[in-house]
């Protein structure tokens, strides 16, 4: 059965072919002056990877971002209040600007109703500068400058219920009130859609034999032409053919549109026929069979008698939503960083300046650029900013025994440290103190987060375990153990190699190609992300394009990480407090 093809817009037919198959087509207010045009992202130009937001300044795989009201603004106008409105920038490179918001008359406490659309990219750093410029009475073009906010929008997304209170600045001398900054991520039809289809007493359309059915679903386009979205498996030598479950998501069905209808063209195959439907009418079906009559129009002209080529049976319909990391960031899930450096003695003595452990007046060590490139955005995720950070392979005061899992700043009880800044504090101050020493062992450290990240498995906390190394690793079997054991866990773990060494034994670890198994147990996700810090160098010695470039590769995966956990545990984001 060729069912002919089905469009959605309005209707979407769907069409029996033989082969035979069967075919599916899916089928600023009034008064209130707006600023000169500035170019504003629209909806469709969100990148490949990322999530939507919506609202203020923000992006995600297309993160959009509202800003909502500023609060207590400078009052410039002589005779009245001042007429503020709000401008976002990029502001490195080069300043760019990426919307404006209208503008609104006589207040210190506007409420914004134009919301600003951007990309958001977790792997990123990516700053925004709010300006608040008022509008003078006597001229449009004549503005105070009322303040000015920075803010990442990484903070934005990990603040509490996606909500950041910020101080505006600028005006020497003065308080220049707050700006309060929404995220929200722009619902793009995310569901998922399962069904089960069957048909009955189809045409004929083999000589020596049954029809070979199959079906074909096409959506209908705004500009009136029609993309296949989904084909079935051929059924043989058939003419009451069960197609198996398939699952398409709601956004290839319909765009969204969820009463749109279509039919389709009758091309390549023997054609048996077509219907027309729409996802709201499938959704309504979920609860009992519904039966479609299978008309070939040719056939309905030529032929008086002609009744139908055969019925097809919407057996089952189900829907569920594909949640996004945003949704999980958003109810509540706190990204937990904690940072493993290599204090074996191969690094070199860290007061030579061929050593990697060297930081010179003029620029970081290979192993602070890694650990800034990284922790600069996770941190943004975590709300208390406290990070426990280890050294391994050293010999340690005051009795010199090797460690492999040392607290930076001398506190087994409290290994963590106030944000990156204090990271990198405790890891200058453990050169001057320990002993380089060795060898490399992975398998402690690993184990230690693993234990931590154990007690919590609710989907609440998520663990990234930051590992800078310089060499081979010494305790490959222990690792590879490890690292099956911590799949089950929710965290991942980054490998960052410096220096000039061979690597071979980490791209193993990483699992990409084959996935880490240890005594006949496999990894149960790829937790691991592998790069060697010499691929991420720039030519001209710009530190920060270097850090841009490391932190984009080795936290791309995050992500997708955190949600194939919670997918294989079953745990759905909580719900964000409207209030």
């Amino acid at each position: 059965m060729f069912n002919h093809c089905q469009r959605w817009g309005h209707c979407s037919p769907l069409v029996l072919l033989s082969h035979q198959p069967l075919q599916w087509e899916p089928a600023c207010p009034p008064g209130v002056p707006a600023w000169p045009s500035a170019a504003v992202p629209s909806h469709d130009q969100g990148a490949a990877h990322g999530e939507l937001l919506w609202g203020w300044v923000v992006a995600l795989t297309v993160a959009h971002a509202c800003l909502c009201p500023s609060r207590n603004l400078l009052d410039m106008d002589t005779f009245s209040k001042s007429d503020p409105g709000l401008r976002g920038d990029l502001p490195s490179p080069l300043s760019l600007q990426f919307g404006r918001t209208e503008v609104i008359d006589n207040t210190l406490n506007p409420d914004f109703v134009r919301k600003f659309v951007l990309d958001y990219y977790f792997e990123e750093k990516q700053n925004l500068r709010f300006d608040v410029p008022g509008v003078s009475w006597c001229c449009v073009w004549a503005q105070d400058f009322l303040g000015q906010a920075f803010v990442a929008l990484g903070e934005v997304i990990g603040s509490q219920r996606g909500r950041l209170e910020r101080a505006l600045t600028g005006v020497p001398g003065k308080r220049c009130g707050t700006i309060l900054l929404l995220a929200e991520e722009l619902s793009n039809c995310r569901d998922i859609v399962t069904m089960q289809l069957c048909a009955n007493k189809l045409d004929k359309k083999d000589f020596f034999g049954k029809s070979d059915p199959f079906l074909v679903f096409y959506r209908s386009n705004e500009d009136g032409t029609f993309t296949i979205c989904h084909k079935t498996e051929v059924v043989k030598n058939t003419l009451n053919p069960v197609w198996q479950p398939f699952t398409i998501p709601v956004r290839a069905l319909c765009n969204g549109d969820y009463d749109r209808y279509g039919d389709g063209d009758r091309a390549g195959h023997d054609f048996i026929g077509e219907f027309a439907t729409s996802y709201r009418e499938l959704s309504r079906a979920q609860s009992q069979f519904t039966v479609y009559e299978v008309l070939n129009p040719r056939k309905k002209c030529k032929k008086k008698k002609y009744v139908n080529s055969g019925t097809v049976t919407l057996l089952s319909f189900s829907v569920e939503s594909e949640f996004t990391f945003v949704d999980y960031i958003r109810g509540g899930t706190q990204l937990n960083f904690t940072v493993a450096i290599d204090f074996t003695a191969s690094n070199g003595m860290p007061s030579h300046p061929t050593s990697l452990h060297y930081a010179s007046p003029y620029q970081l060590s290979a192993y602070a650029l890694a650990l800034k490139a990284v922790g600069e955005i996770i941190q943004d995720y975590d709300s208390d900013k406290l990070f426990p950070a280890y050294g391994f392979g050293a010999k340690i005061p005051p009795d010199g025994k090797i460690s492999h899992q040392f607290p930076l700043n001398n506190n087994m009880d409290n290994p963590s440290c106030a944000g990156i800044e204090g990271v990198l504090e405790s890891y200058l101050q453990s050169l001057r103190t320990v002993q380089l020493y060795g060898p490399t062992n992975f398998a402690p450290v690993i184990n230690q987060v693993a234990g931590t990240a154990a007690q919590v498995t609710d989907g609440s906390q998520y663990h990234v375990l930051l590992i800078i190394t310089d060499g081979v690793i010494s305790d490959m079997l222990q690792t590879k153990e490890a690292i099956v054991t911590a799949s089950a866990l929710p965290m991942s773990i980054i490998i960052v190699g410096v220096g000039p060494a061979e690597f071979e034994a980490m791209e193993e670890l990483d699992g990409d190609e084959v996935r880490v198994s240890s005594r006949g147990r496999y990894a149960e996700r790829d937790i691991v992300q592998f790069v060697p810090f010499r691929d991420y160098v720039d030519d001209s010695g710009n530190q920060v394009l270097s850090m841009a470039r490391l932190a984009k590769d080795v936290l791309a995966e995050i992500p997708e990480q955190l949600l194939s956990y919670m997918k294989t545990r079953d745990i759905k984001p909580r719900r964000a407090d409207p209030q």
